[in-house]
């Protein structure tokens, strides 16, 4: 990437992208159009000069059909090669026309059909009678190619290429241009008459060939102008009579460029061009480009060799490229191993990328990354402070729409990076989630841009007769610039790399998922078991616990005078134990139970919730005299049942471990951004913060049963219907001080705040 160049023309330079130069309606006056009628080959449209190669006007030559021109031999052979459907096999073809009785004008034939399906034949006057025999055109590629695959060096490969197409073409400069991934362009090969002024290392502006141009270009492998200062020729009629639209003339070999396009070879001092493109996999990588200071025709015979030449050159450019990157490749592909091996390795990706001996650096040559997972963000090497990759990550997220986004100037997109410009004017983002994301980050890298001419003034607007025209520059003096807020472009194979590391990420996480999944299956299955033991403890062995205690009682009752007082108070400890022994399995019922499949979520009174807990311990609460009140509580998302129970556990709790003064308890709510927050606050006896969350767990006591009675299972229920609800509990106390119980449950739904309260 070189820069980007913003003019106050940026308006009316965004017509040079609009236009439609494949319906120009014009061809050069070299070579004559048909367009027919496939089935009788007869001509419905034509251009405007017929007169001058057939002597006959375009009037006259409409409806006429090949026949009527050419030789019918001819046509006859013709005609079998298009019902092959194969214009390969009759391109190129000679062509004997009929002028002036029996005198003969031979042509090069080439049939194509445009984008509509219409069949077109150009015409241009051969210049030799005979083809170039197959041998010659051998022996004349093949010097070039052997010098061509026989140097290593990309750039002294790219000068012989021009050297050889120059000998070939005779022009006065050969230049071979490459595009950016910008569309700037830049000479990186020349071969020239030595008082020409040298272009070599000059960059160019993407205006210099608007996007319906390289369109063009990537349609055609060759183009040629041989005089600039010819006028267009028109069509006959100016519109095609079966459809009554402009020609498109995409695939043509004659079309006229536009008038900008010669204007700009005039202000070059170009008097002809020649372009043979370079296209791989189907994009516009360069061109390259002959210029020659007067007309210059070259026939179509050497235009075709030096259209092959071009496609061999550029499967050596290819290939030349490929072996560059080649050592670098494999490097990164041992870093992305191992970067993997240690993933699968780890417990999650994270762990496993922070863990490796490969450095997640090092895979695209980078000197900063951020791996954000969800809200956690974890950085390496220089990188912007944490909030900046947060607000960089929301727009990101806002903009860009694609799996991996990769840019060398941050700054020029993002105008907050300028913050930071020192370690991220360079950007490449892979999305490996719409939460989760890898940014790599490049730092600003200062350089200095030679142009061939001021890339701020690519066009220039001129009042011609009243009227404001736009015109291409006249200056194409070096011009020099200095590109700030960019770094180091990132290289396909580095991308390829972040890619590949990306999708082993998602196998990997797809994989533990389906781990997880057998996991929490193998897990629902020991949950119905223990389900399943929850009830057989609860009935089965309810009737056994209850005969223990029955009998032990009635030998009491029968046998009392026959008893001490040890014996008396041996029983009293066995109907005791019984006792507690169903209280217990009545616990764990109860916490087996809470479960979330079975959790009925709507929309529940939480202040009604909390009346009926009071309610079923109004004796408790009688008994201690208790005091319990309550701010106004809102409406929840919630499951009913559990909300009482949850209620019920807090508050027996805050009755039995008490303190000298009466108990006084209050409830109160307040909303959150996304969530409910509870307290249950009490005047007891507090809880040492050490053990804070000791007492959540399964039966957990800091008391003995002695002190005060139960099983330790109260605040583990109360736990586990906040965890079924997506929410928290935890305590806030200190010995002597009392506590306060809190817990939050999300919102979810539409919520209602009861306005009234009450007090006991």
């Amino acid at each position: 990437m070189i820069s980007h160049v913003k003019t106050s023309q940026d308006i009316n330079l965004q017509k040079l992208e609009e236009l439609q130069i494949h319906l120009w309606g014009k061809i050069q006056p070299h070579g004559v159009l048909f367009v027919l009628d496939e089935s009788s080959l007869k001509i419905v449209q034509t251009s405007n000069n017929t007169k001058q190669f057939f002597g006959i006007t375009p009037e006259e030559i409409i409806n006429l059909t090949l026949d009527d021109i050419f030789d019918s031999f001819q046509i006859e052979q013709l005609k079998t090669g298009l019902e092959s459907n194969n214009l390969d096999f009759i391109n190129p073809t000679k062509l004997w026309a009929r002028v002036d009785g029996d005198n003969y004008v031979i042509f090069d034939g080439v049939f194509h059909r445009n984008i509509e399906g219409f069949l077109i034949l150009e015409l241009e006057p051969a210049i030799s009678q005979e083809n170039i025999p197959f041998l010659s055109f051998y022996h004349l590629a093949k010097a070039s190619i052997n010098q061509l695959q026989s140097n290593a060096n990309l750039t002294d490969f790219c000068q012989i290429i021009v050297k050889e197409v120059r000998k070939m073409t005779g022009f006065d400069r050969v230049m071979l241009y490459q595009f950016d991934e910008d569309d700037h362009g830049e000479v990186i090969a020349e071969d020239k008459l030595e008082q020409l002024e040298p272009y070599l290392g000059l960059h160019y502006p993407a205006s210099d060939i608007p996007l319906p141009a390289r369109r063009l270009f990537s349609s055609n492998y060759i183009r040629l102008i041989p005089d600039a200062k010819a006028t267009g020729v028109d069509l006959f009629p100016k519109l095609h009579p079966l459809n009554d639209t402009a020609l498109n003339l995409t695939h043509s070999i004659l079309r006229s460029a536009s008038p900008c396009h010669l204007e700009y070879l005039h202000n070059m001092g170009v008097g002809a061009s020649l372009t043979i493109s370079l296209i791989d996999d189907g994009k516009l990588w360069g061109l390259i480009a002959c210029h020659h200071l007067t007309p210059k025709y070259v026939p179509y015979e050497l235009r075709k060799a030096c259209e092959f030449l071009g496609q061999v050159v550029f499967a050596e450019i290819s290939a030349k490229e490929e072996t560059k990157d080649y050592d670098y490749r494999m490097k990164l592909t041992g870093i992305q191993g191992g970067l993997i091996e240690s993933m699968t390795q780890a417990d999650n990706f994270i762990e496993g990328l922070f863990k490796s001996n490969q450095n997640l650096l090092d895979l695209t040559s980078s000197q900063g990354v951020a791996v954000c997972v969800g809200d956690d963000y974890s950085l390496i090497g220089k990188t912007p402070k944490e909030d900046d990759v947060k607000y960089l990550l929301q727009w990101l997220k806002k903009e860009i729409n694609e799996e991996v986004f990769s840019t060398p100037s941050l700054p020029n997109l993002y105008a907050d990076a300028r913050n930071f410009k020192d370690v991220a004017s360079g950007l490449l983002a892979v999305k490996i989630s719409q939460r989760n994301y890898i940014l790599w980050f490049r730092p600003e890298v200062i350089q200095t841009v030679n142009w061939g001419g001021d890339p701020s003034k690519a066009y220039e607007m001129e009042n011609i007769e009243g009227n404001l025209k736009l015109c291409p520059r006249k200056s194409f003096e070096l011009w020099k610039e200095t590109v700030r807020l960019t770094s180091l472009s990132w290289k396909p194979v580095e991308i390829k790399a972040a890619l590949g590391l990306k999708e082993a990420i998602v196998n990997i996480i797809l994989r533990q998922a389906d781990e997880l999944a057998q996991l929490a299956h193998d897990l629902e299955l020991s949950n119905a078991e223990l389900k399943k033991f929850a009830y057989v403890a609860s009935h089965d062995l309810q009737e056994p616990l209850n005969q223990v205690s029955n009998y032990v009682q009635l030998l009491e009752m029968r046998y009392d005078e026959a008893l001490d007082e040890d014996a008396k108070e041996f029983i009293n400890f066995a109907v005791e134990g019984v006792s507690l022994m169903q209280t217990l399995i009545d616990d764990v019922l109860a916490y087996s139970k809470v479960d979330m499949r079975d959790i009925e979520f709507q929309l529940t009174e939480s202040e009604t919730a909390l009346e009926k807990a009071i309610a079923n311990l109004r004796g408790r609460i009688a008994d201690s005299n208790a005091i319990i009140t309550h701010d106004p509580l809102p409406t929840v998302m919630a499951d009913g049942t559990q909300l009482i129970q949850l209620f019920l556990n807090l508050i027996s709790n805050a009755i039995k471990f008490r303190g000298e003064d009466t108990p006084e308890i209050h409830i109160k709510a307040q909303r959150l951004e996304d969530e409910w927050l509870f307290s249950v606050q009490d005047n007891g006896m507090g809880i040492d913060p050490r053990f804070s969350d000791r007492i959540f767990i399964i039966f957990q006591r800091l008391h003995t049963r002695d002190e005060y009675p139960g099983t330790g299972m109260g605040l583990a229920i109360c736990k586990k219907i906040m965890e079924c609800h997506r929410g928290k509990i935890w305590v806030e106390s200190e010995v002597g001080q009392g506590a306060t119980f809190y817990f939050t449950i999300p919102v979810g739904g539409q919520q209602r705040d009861r306005k009234r309260g009450s007090t006991r």
